[in-house]
């Protein structure tokens, strides 16, 4: 199932782009997110979609933006927005980046898509690709499991560890919890994290 999800959103770009145009419950977190970051500072945006609300967020308040995104639709829709920015059709779990480090990177909706094995690979990857006191930003579920939500009619994977397994990889790869809210009601009940590079 994790394998399907760019078929699913490929399948789905312009729906789901609409429906991301009409909200943006995570607009404290990403508040948040930027304080202390250098203006124009360079962040790295994991499953980017067509850049709406999240990179149009970073690019309004001055970010330069690399996006990564396994849809072609959704890469082209944020490319037509944002073309001075960067915009990559790729798998993070593959994608071999240059240009960073980066001073944050979010990964809104899109690091829970993944298995537990392929997540935990993911929180490594991250701390590579961050500055010292870069910010990471990325929602899950509240504890370890996996579930099939539904989304536009058909299934769609999601995964989760436990907290203590995400804090335990802060530790190992260098990274420092800034905040956790569990089934943030503000944000739609996704489970949040931030946590900065030491």
């Amino acid at each position: 199932m994790p394998d399907r999800i760019a078929a699913h959103y490929e399948k789905h770009a312009h729906a789901f782009d609409a429906a991301r145009r009409a909200g943006f419950v995570e607009r404290p977190w990403l508040e948040r997110f930027m304080l202390g970051l250098p203006r124009g500072g360079a962040i790295l945006d994991l499953g980017c979609g067509g850049g709406e609300p999240v990179a149009r967020h970073l690019v309004d308040a001055g970010f330069q933006v690399t996006g990564v995104d396994l849809a072609p639709t959704m890469i082209h829709l944020v490319k037509t927005r944002f073309g001075r920015h960067r915009w990559l059709l790729a798998d993070m779990r593959r994608i071999i980046l240059d240009g960073g480090p980066f001073d944050g990177v979010v990964a809104w909706d899109s690091l829970f898509h993944l298995d537990h094995d392929d997540q935990t690979a993911m929180i490594a990857r991250i701390a590579t690709w961050l500055k010292p006191g870069g910010k990471l930003l990325f929602n899950t579920g509240p504890e370890r499991g996996t579930a099939i939500g539904r989304q536009f009619d058909e299934d769609l994977y999601h995964a989760s560890l436990a907290p203590e397994d995400y804090r335990a990889l802060f530790a190992a790869n260098g990274l420092a919890e800034i905040a956790f809210k569990p089934d943030d009601p503000q944000c739609g009940g996704r489970s949040v994290w931030l946590a900065t590079k030491s």
